[in-house]
């Protein structure tokens, strides 16, 4: 089924003055080809401040692009969530794995964002998960809550705990994480996160919960929030997680094909303590895991089986 299409809308800066229509498009967004934004501006896809453009307009600072997308064809996802909590103030939910979080590559209306608001049109979430990571996520109700909860996360107010599936079991029971998270080149995309020695501060603390044959149940807490933390950090301890086809052990990059967003991994977002930004009261939020995070033992029963690998 089509969604109802999608207006993007931008302002040119410095940087893009001088550029031709069509140029400027495919040096931005590189995910199309120039002769493919030369095809929507043809088709009267695109205008500039309000008329219809053309692929030889060239550039001004302060014009405003409007591209009108048709409707189109979004990949599958599983469209629910639980609701966790909800007050006047803020909700959490639980999503699942296969489902964005936020509207990116191709997904919409497939998306957590989309379907929370079906209900509750003011919700807007203040943190986000990975496509393939399942568990909690955490919606604002207004503005004052909103900057309040951004504040905590900046803060490290949020205590955040992370439920993963990961290779190998690990010499210690307990351990941290402190390589530093940024981003590298990437022959598709140009580039994204993982171990670089310019990049940002990072610390992730891990426990072993049990260890099965090759394969572990860790516990991981975060103090940073950097993008794709945990699977970066595991994978750099010589742990990637288990099924991941983008971060390999060392934090290499096992497959150039491979985008940030594919499933195949299992990583939960289990637990969320802060203090309610309106009450200032504590407040503990709980997801429970998937079956195959309880146990290896579990893992290997739902593999057996013919289970989902995906979470």
């Amino acid at each position: 089924m089509k969604n109802n299409g999608y207006e993007y809308r931008e302002q040119v800066d410095a940087w893009g003055a001088g550029f031709f229509l069509s140029a400027y498009l495919a040096k931005k967004y590189t995910h199309s080809p120039q002769t493919v934004w030369q095809d929507r501006i043809t088709r009267g896809e695109i205008s500039c401040d309000g008329r219809p453009a053309l692929c030889d307009t060239r550039l001004r600072p302060g014009q405003r692009i409007l591209w009108r997308r048709p409707a189109w064809d979004e990949p599958d996802a599983p469209l629910t969530y639980s609701l966790i909590h909800e007050d006047d103030d803020l909700l959490a939910v639980a999503k699942p794995s296969g489902l964005p979080t936020l509207p990116s590559g191709g997904f919409l209306d497939h998306t957590l964002l989309a379907l929370v608001r079906k209900d509750r049109p003011e919700a807007t979430p203040v943190h986000r998960l990975g496509r393939g990571t399942s568990g909690l996520v955490l919606f604002a109700r207004n503005k004052r809550v909103r900057s309040r909860l951004a504040e905590a996360f900046r803060n490290n107010e949020v205590v955040k705990i992370y439920r993963a599936l990961a290779t190998g079991v690990p010499a210690a029971r307990e351990f941290s994480i402190t390589a530093p998270i940024g981003p590298v080149a990437h022959p598709k995309l140009g580039s994204l996160h993982s171990v670089c020695a310019t990049g940002k501060h990072a610390r992730s603390l891990v426990r072993l919960v049990e260890a099965g044959e090759n394969i572990s149940v860790l516990e991981v807490r975060i103090e940073t929030g950097r993008p794709h933390q945990i699977r970066i950090h595991l994978a750099f301890a010589g742990h990637p997680l288990a099924g991941d086809p983008l971060y390999a052990a060392g934090a290499l990059i096992r497959d150039p094909d491979a985008l940030p967003g594919d499933c195949g991994y299992m990583l939960h977002a289990e637990r969320l303590n802060f203090r309610h930004p309106a009450t200032g009261l504590p407040l503990a939020l709980w997801s429970s895991p998937p079956p195959g995070l309880f146990s290896p033992a579990c893992r290997r029963t739902i593999l057996t089986k013919g289970g989902s690998d995906s979470g």
